[in-house]
């Protein structure tokens, strides 16, 4: 490469929106970077750093070329045959396709002469040889801040009028007058740094320049000149008040939020999203404790915590139970010497939130939940599935059964009761402000209603697992309710044609459908899949659409994933799926034992031989017999197999009866011999039909006690 030092390109803008800051600082950094080493201006392990604060998105990439190397290019012409006349003339299609090609034929007829001959299958081709300039860094970081912009994943782009005046900026060249721009903040500065030398480029009305401003406020100067590509973090912290790294930036927040909390002997609350959210927000940050009134705490902590969080971007403190306090943390943009008025300021804000949270809770505890229910009639659940209430009934029936299943007339009364609650706090003012609260302010309204805790705890829990991680529900109640819930969901949209395509799930209907995978297998739940994806359709009318098979299909395709992804090998994971096992609890305990019996010696060749035998039974034309004749095993190897199977078969139908499948798989190993020997020396298609039959048999049982467990021929290599 040609003289090669480091880069810096910012964008100054306005504020930028601070959810979508981390995203869109990464994406300006990689886009920009890539490009450059896709044309070969910056090499393929260059470092490469990104910047993002409110007002700017930068990024820093090491040892960047003034100039690509030339690359050499060869360019397929046509067969020889087309290409030259029987004199080895050009012919009019080999002289236009050169002139299409920038090559002047008139000017040097030598150009023909210099075409190089090479095979090209059964004929022989021209090839023009040619050297492509390298490009120069100008061109090449317009073209890549070009494409960075363009790929910018900008949450809603606006437009806005620029005005350019002749010559403004380094190296303008713009027309004087008004620009239209779309992008998703205004730009108001582009810098563009290779060492100490300005880049000329330009970019949404701007021309590059070594420019920059600092903190709005805490500047120490109205614009930070830059001296080169690597002083830039350096100086907006010094001269400018500004920590340009998103990272850095984050991490300095962190330390300061610890370093507060410690000082009170409390912890900040602890939410990753909240933190990038306010990382874009400030440029310098400076954490200050606060507090409110301890008449607050009488309201759910819930319901203060989102207030908090949602509205006013604060981070609650908790004590060492997790109980929350009436302190409070908020990360200002600005460090003032006496920082009262601060404080003074964020209190004042968040009284009007907190009174508004209390005042929610008052007034819904004035309803018992129960006597909302009758409004849920009016609430549209779905157009084609009916109202809140007319699901509400659906999932009662649901629960009904499912809880008679589990635990008698007695679950089966107190899941009733709590499905009949569950969506009544859709109407309270404190869900319909905070709609995250739903089930959890179920779950306060139904203690304060004086219903008992297993259904209060049903009711609150009946979400859940919402996200990857989450708890399960507390209870037999709480499941049973959640298992409704879900499964009724599925079995409606399901049946009304609204499965979730590639990426999108409007629903949520792949997070339920893990959420009833996560309940059957960790609680261990006796309760067959096929029978509750059938119960979840009766609680439809007979109209309602019929996809029991898609829904239960589903429900194998997610629980494939969520076992792959616990880490189970695909060989595993298929060899217990493929039995389609009715009862999801045990399948941890048939995943261990497969794991186990293919750690075995004698595995690989049980294996393969399960999978010969397969096919074997699949290419006969008869279903064998049910029952072996001894009077036909006319062959040693045959009555050894026969004998061997008899006794490993008991052993491990014994275990599996009682639930031991790893013993049951190794039970099995002892017939490695008998079935290799068996197939050395034994013809299964032997020409008298009762052989034939009698060995078909032998084989259908041997197929039938390895496959009890899992598909042992799944791990065939």
């Amino acid at each position: 490469m040609s003289d090669t030092r480091n880069l810096l390109v910012e964008l100054f803008v306005e504020e930028l929106p601070p959810k979508a800051l981390k995203k869109l600082g990464e994406a300006f950094a990689n886009v920009l970077a890539e490009s450059l080493k896709a044309q070969g201006l910056a090499g393929a392990q260059a470092l490469v750093a990104s910047f993002a604060s409110p007002r700017r998105l930068a990024v820093h990439v090491g040892q960047v070329a003034a100039q690509a190397a030339d690359q050499s290019r060869q360019t397929k012409l046509m067969p020889v045959a087309v290409a030259l006349d029987a004199s080895g003339a050009p012919t009019p299609a080999l002289l236009k396709k050169l002139a299409a090609l920038g090559v002047d034929v008139g000017a040097d007829p030598s150009v023909v002469s210099q075409l190089r001959r090479q095979p090209d299958g059964k004929a022989e081709a021209l090839f023009l040889d040619s050297v492509v300039p390298g490009a120069t860094l100008a061109e090449g970081l317009q073209k890549a801040l070009a494409e960075a912009i363009t790929k910018l994943p900008i949450p809603k782009v606006m437009q806005y009028q620029l005005h350019t005046t002749e010559g403004s900026g380094e190296g303008a060249d713009f027309q004087p007058g008004w620009t239209s721009v779309n992008f998703v903040r205004p730009a108001h500065g582009l810098v563009a740094l290779h060492g100490d030398d300005v880049v000329p480029v330009r970019a949404l009305g701007l021309v590059s320049g070594r420019t920059t401003r600092g903190h709005r406020f805490e500047s120490s100067t109205p614009k930070v000149t830059l001296r080169d590509a690597d002083s830039y973090a350096t100086q907006l912290q010094d001269e400018g008040s500004v920590i340009p790294s998103f990272e850095l930036r984050r991490a300095e927040i962190v330390r300061q939020l610890s370093e507060a909390a410690g000082r009170e002997g409390l912890m900040p609350i602890d939410d990753d999203a909240l933190l990038d959210e306010v990382t874009g927000l400030v440029e310098r940050p400076n954490v200050l404790t606060c507090r409110f009134e301890d008449e607050f705490l009488a309201v759910p902590q819930e319901c203060l915590i989102l207030t908090m969080k949602a509205n006013q971007k604060y981070f609650p403190l908790l004590d060492a139970a997790g109980r929350l306090t009436s302190r409070f943390l908020i990360v200002s943009n600005i460090r003032p010497a006496d920082p009262s008025r601060v404080i003074e300021g964020n209190e004042r804000v968040v009284r009007p939130r907190l009174a508004d949270a209390k005042f929610f809770f008052d007034q819904d505890r004035k309803r018992t939940l129960e006597s909302r229910v009758p409004q849920l009639a009016r609430v549209v659940y779905h157009g084609k599935l009916g109202s809140q209430g007319e699901r509400v009934e659906r999932v009662r029936t649901l629960a009904r059964a499912i809880g008679d299943q589990l635990g008698g007339a007695s679950l089966a009364s107190q899941a009733d009761r709590a499905a009949l609650l569950a969506k009544a706090d859709l109407l309270t003012d404190m869900v319909g402000e905070f709609p995250e609260l739903q089930g959890i302010m179920g779950g306060y309204y139904a203690r304060h209603d004086g219903e008992t805790e297993a259904v209060a705890f049903a009711v609150e829990d009946h979400y859940k697992p919402r996200f990857a991680g989450d708890a399960l529900p507390r209870g037999e109640v709480g499941v049973v309710v959640a298992l409704a819930d879900k499964l009724e969901t599925l079995a409606g949209l399901f049946g009304i044609g609204q499965l979730p395509t590639g990426d999108k799930d409007p629903f949520a209907l792949r997070r339920h459908a893990l959420g009833v995978i996560r309940m059957l297998i960790e609680r261990d739940l006796p309760l067959a899949v096929p029978h509750l994806v059938a119960m979840a359709f009766r609680a439809f009318p007979e109209t309602h659409g019929q996809a029991q098979a898609e829904v239960q299909h589903f429900l194998f395709d997610r629980l494939v994933g969520a076992l792959r992804e616990q880490g189970y090998s695909a060989q595993e994971v298929d060899a217990v799926v493929a039995l389609r096992p009715p009862r999801w609890g045990e399948i941890p305990r048939r995943l261990a034992a497969v794991r186990a019996f293919a750690a075995l010696p004698e595995a690989p060749a049980l294996a393969a031989a399960n999978k010969r035998v397969g096919n074997i039974l699949k290419k006969s034309d008869a279903a064998p017999a049910a029952d072996v004749d001894t009077a036909h095993l006319v062959e040693p190897a045959e009555r050894a197999l026969h004998a061997a199977l008899g006794a490993a078969a008991r052993l491990a139908d014994a275990a599996f009866e009682r639930g031991d499948y790893t013993a049951s798989l190794q039970a099995l190993a002892v017939l490695k011999a008998p079935v290799d020997a068996f197939f050395d020396t034994v013809m299964v298609n032997a020409d008298e039909p009762a052989l034939r039959n009698n060995r078909l048999a032998l084989l259908a049982a041997l197929h039938r006690a390895m496959n009890r467990v899992a598909d042992l021929s799944r791990l065939a290599a």
